[in-house]
């Protein structure tokens, strides 16, 4: 099963194509690493597959949604990890997450998910009740991890997600890719820290100017 269809897709930001034609397709469970130089796509790609870039031309699915027409539905099944945080900077950081997990239709479940992400990404105790202006841009950048993890999405998108993050970060960002894999969420990555992520990736992809110019399978190495 295919998680992400692209056929000859255009995307044009302002007047720059962004993306200029692109193939690429995605297997369901995939663990896909995206690299490229600064301006090839990479996080247009990534924006693209969250809904929040409409195609200009071509055809685009992603979870069997044509994203020219139903990308708003995607959005309820995607989680993007990108430049912005994606928080609200007058919530605390629990409040913040236990959002996430809330609008993630989990209920009476919400409220021990966001303490689970919360104390998986070192957010737990005192931290957790500080609003999200008052922290430090690594802690900020955890708090954006575990408002997407609390969700569960079932593809995950993350732009340079190790960015901003110590090395016990890091970590951790490499076991939440694994064990989303594991229940079965497919992942995109753009990173430029490429020998991290290829030890969680058998796939590359390299993007330029917009276009797919290269795909290949190489081998996963032992951290």
């Amino acid at each position: 099963m295919s998680v992400v269809e692209l056929r000859g897709v255009v995307a044009v930001l302002g007047r720059f194509p962004a993306l200029a034609g692109l193939d690429l397709t995605v297997a369901a469970g995939e663990t896909v690493l995206v690299q490229g130089p600064n301006g090839a796509g990479k996080s247009t790609l990534l924006r693209l597959c969250a809904g929040l870039v409409v195609p200009t031309r071509g055809e685009a699915r992603v979870l069997g949604f044509d994203l020219v027409v139903e990308r708003h539905a995607v959005r309820r099944r995607v989680g993007l990890l990108g430049h912005a945080t994606g928080l609200y900077d007058d919530l605390t950081v629990a409040e913040n997450v236990t959002f996430w997990a809330r609008a993630a239709g989990l209920g009476l479940a919400a409220e021990a998910r966001a303490n689970w992400a919360l104390d998986r990404l070192g957010l737990d105790g005192p931290l957790a009740d500080h609003p999200v202006r008052t922290v430090s841009a690594g802690q900020r950048r955890r708090a954006s991890l575990a408002a997407l993890a609390v969700r569960r999405p079932d593809l995950w998108l993350l732009d340079e997600p190790h960015a901003g993050l110590d090395q016990e970060g890091r970590d951790v960002v490499d076991d939440l890719i694994g064990e989303a894999v594991a229940a079965g969420a497919t992942v995109i990555v753009s990173s430029h820290e490429l020998d991290r992520v290829r030890r969680l990736s058998p796939r590359v992809v390299t993007l330029a100017g917009g276009i797919l110019v290269g795909d290949r399978l190489g081998v996963v190495r032992d951290a």
